[in-house]
Order: structure tokens, then C-alpha cells, then sequence
């Protein structure tokens, strides 16, 4: 008998009240780590005077101060830690895309035009590892430099960083986790990336054969798939490690503007039935079978209440089946979805 479709229930009482009088801004990350810690990335240049009344000079309101960049969430919803640019440590300008390893260490990066980078970080923040150079790109094909490098993922057992790369280049790109060698890249299909100017996106033209603007999130899955999703062409396209093309899905394909698949998940079953895929355009997460990629349920709703959605951006899942959101624009906050059956 098939595994029913999962559902799920926005809990309203997740997290619990920041401390220090923080709030969040943009949520352009969410991970979650081995021991079901939730982990963030957050903008603080997002917020606006009004909502860091109290960070003001004078201070114009009694809340609030912005949070650091970078958040760690123990199960319950309480930070446990939290942290940001060291003294005299240079710092994305917009922060992006979050992956936490089997050893706790912290990816994260920036995709404005002065970032270019994705630095590995120890769980107390201490940097380790920096790919790329600030404020310097080379196009889709460079073995040294990114592009507005949207996401990472990396293979433990291969010590392998893959990344999403990006909102500039149109390739996923791979990296010793240790060195930060280069070791290969690809485009859609497997094949050579190029720089050329694209057509607009049309759901009626023929299949473009190259990753849009942006490159936005990479995963990998247990029995050794790399998942992309190549946000503005609605599709989410599936490759063996070494970049062999396997697979790809297109869905909710008069999505225009910005696209419908902006983050990849897995659930946690051993077989990973399911990808979730959420979308900041239609504003829901997709819920696919990861055999065949069809789409077999959604949840979300635009709007501001508890369970809607705003931009939302990022997820993550636990071990339990929760799923955890991002927002950005003005959606601003962190939401937990509990799987109920």
C-alpha cells in the first residue's frame, strides 16, 4: 500500500521569543543538523530603522536590536548560540543560502556583487575556509572564482563541497571541503555552461538547454543524486556526482517573474520519498515523489498569518518529518510546519 501524501500543521508557538531584544530580517538560509538543531542566516541590513527602533542613535523605540547573522535553535525553539562577522572580519552584504555538515561546521555566502564567496565556519563561528574571492567573478567556466553563489551541499564521505552557482554563473560547481581545490563543474544537462544572453523565460518555447539566473539551491540525496533547482525555469533537474545529467521535472510552469523552485528537501525516511520545493512566487512549498518528481501535494498561502507565507525562500527538514521555512522580502521570520500524518 502507497505511503499516504504527508500533511502538515503550522505550530504558531515556534520559535520561542528571541533574546536580547533581537529580532530577524530576511531568513536566506535555514539548515537543521545532526542533532535536530535548527540553524540560520539571516540578513540584519534588511531591517529598517522602525523595526531596530532600539538600535537607533537615539533610540526611538523600546525594541528592537538587530540579531546576529548566524542562529543556532535547539529543538524546543531557544537560541543557543549565535554569531557574525569577528572584528575586522569581512561579512557578506546579503546574505545567502546555509549548510551545516557532519562535523558541525557552518557553510554560508553572499550573492551581492561585492560577496562572491562561501565560507566554512566552525559551529562557534571561527572561519575555516573561504572559496572564491570577494568581489571578484570570472563567468561559469573559472576553476577559481564564483559567481553570486546561491547554496551548498556537501558529501561527507567524499569531503566535497558542491555549490549552486548561482545568480551569476549558471553551473554547479564542486570543491574539496578541506582545501577548497577546485575538482569539476557542469551546466543543465551535463553539459559545458555558457555566459550568453538568454531569451526571456517562456513556458511555450522550446527547452532551454542551460541553467537561468539563478542557480539557487543544491542537495544530495542518500543513494548519491545531486539535486539543483534551476529556480526561474520551473525545474528541478537531477545528476549523478560526476555531473552525468539523470533526470529533470518542470512544474507550475506558467510561473513567470522570479519561479517557482527556489529550495530543495528530502524527507526523512531512508528512501527519501519525498522533495519538498518551496516557492516564493506562488507562495507554497511543492511536495514531489522523489522517484519520478511528480507532484503530489502542496501546502502554504500568501498572506501574513500563521502557515502563510511571504517570499518564502528557504526549508529545512528534522529527523521527525518538521519542516522548517525561511521568509525574505518582507516576510522576515522563521516558521516550523509539524508533520500530522
Amino acid at each position: 500500500m502507497a505511503e499516504a501524501v504527508p500533511h502538515y500543521e503550522v505550530d504558531p508557538y515556534w520559535p520561542k521569543p528571541l533574546p536580547e531584544n533581537w529580532i530577524i530580517g530576511q531568513v536566506a538560509g535555514v539548515a537543521v543538523d545532526r542533532r535536530n538543531h535548527v540553524w540560520v542566516v539571516h540578513r540584519p541590513r534588511s531591517l529598517t530603522e522602525r523595526e531596530t527602533g532600539a538600535a537607533q542613535d537615539p533610540p526611538i523605540a523600546e525594541c528592537c536590536f538587530p540579531a546576529p547573522s548566524v542562529l543556532q535553535f535547539d529543538p524546543q525553539g531557544h537560541v543557543v548560540r549565535a554569531w557574525g562577522a569577528r572584528d575586522g572580519e569581512r561579512w557578506p552584504v546579503t546574505e545567502h543560502g546555509l549548510f551545516v555538515d557532519d562535523d558541525d561546521n557552518v557553510w554560508t555566502g553572499g550573492i551581492n556583487d561585492e560577496d562572491h564567496v562561501i565560507f566554512k565556519s566552525t559551529a562557534d563561528g571561527e572561519r575555516l575556509l573561504t572559496i572564491g574571492q570577494w568581489g571578484e567573478t570570472g563567468g561559469s567556466n573559472d576553476t577559481r572564482l564564483l559567481g553570486r553563489a546561491a547554496d551548498i551541499a556537501v558529501d561527507h564521505e567524499a569531503n566535497e563541497a558542491y555549490i549552486a552557482d548561482g545568480y551569476a554563473n549558471r553551473r554547479v560547481v564542486v570543491f574539496d571541503a578541506q582545501t577548497g581545490a577546485y575538482k569539476r563543474h557542469w551546466g543543465a544537462y551535463g553539459e559545458t555552461p555558457h555566459d550568453e544572453e538568454l531569451p526571456p523565460y517562456n513556458p511555450d518555447d522550446e527547452v532551454l538547454r542551460s541553467f537561468r539566473s539563478p542557480v539557487h539551491a543544491v542537495r544530495i540525496s542518500n543513494d548519491g543524486l545531486v539535486y539543483t533547482a534551476d529556480r526561474t525555469n520551473n525545474r528541478v533537474q537531477v545528476f549523478h556526482k560526476d555531473g552525468t545529467f539523470v533526470a529533470e521535472s518542470f512544474f507550475a510552469t506558467r510561473t513567470l517573474a522570479m519561479g517557482a523552485v527556489w529550495d530543495l528537501e528530502f524527507s526523512p525516511d531512508p528512501e527519501q520519498t519525498y522533495l519538498y520545493v518551496p516557492d516564493g512566487t506562488n507562495m507554497k512549498v511543492w511536495i514531489l515523489t522523489r522517484r519520478d518528481l511528480q507532484v503530489v501535494g502542496a501546502f502554504g498561502h500568501p498572506g501574513r498569518l500563521a502557515g502563510y507565507f511571504e517570499w518564502v525562500h528557504s526549508l529545512a527538514g528534522d529527523a521527525n518529518g518538521n519542516l522548517f521555512t525561511g521568509e525574505v522580502n518582507t516576510g522576515k521570520r522563521l516558521q516550523r510546519f509539524v508533520r500530522v500524518k
